[in-house]
Parts: C-alpha cells; sequence; structure tokens
C-alpha cells in the first residue's frame, strides 16, 4: 500500500470562521438576552436569600421550642456537666 502525501492545509481566514450567534444577532437583540440574563440571575439570588432566611427562621423557632422543653434542658446541663468531670 501506498502512503499519501500529506496535503498542506490552507491558513484560515477570518472570513473561513463560523459565524457566531453574537454575528448574527443585531444589537438590539443582544442588549435585550443580556438584561433578561441580567434579571434571572437576580432573580434566582432573591429566591436563595428567601431559603436562606426561611431556613434561619426554622432553626430559631426549633431552639425556642427545646428551650422551653426541660427534658432537653436538664440533659444539655448534664452533658455540660460531664465535661468538667
Amino acid at each position: 500500500m501506498a502512503k499519501r502525501k500529506a496535503q498542506p492545509r490552507p491558513a484560515a481566514s477570518a472570513q473561513d470562521k463560523p459565524a457566531t450567534l453574537k454575528d448574527l444577532l443585531n444589537e438590539e437583540t443582544l442588549s435585550k438576552l443580556k438584561a433578561q440574563a441580567t434579571e434571572l440571575k437576580r432573580v434566582e439570588e432573591q429566591r436563595k436569600e428567601e431559603e436562606r432566611i426561611q431556613a434561619e427562621e426554622t432553626k430559631r423557632a426549633e431552639r425556642k421550642k427545646l428551650e422551653n422543653d426541660f427534658e432537653y434542658l436538664l440533659n444539655k446541663s448534664n452533658m455540660d456537666w460531664q465535661k468538667y468531670k
């Protein structure tokens, strides 16, 4: 079998590159898409912040409930005293 000779590839010029979405869309459409992406990020951050606040409130309510539970306080104080023995 004969080996094929390597054909030199022509250098890629700027016109040979495939068009990107940015090249195909006009400036107005790009600015709308960017604004929409920014808004979606803001909404997502706000949702995460609300979830964090809700989790903190749940923990706070649980802690308050436990502080009113005499059995829990007694067990906690016994554990604290065992550390010092």
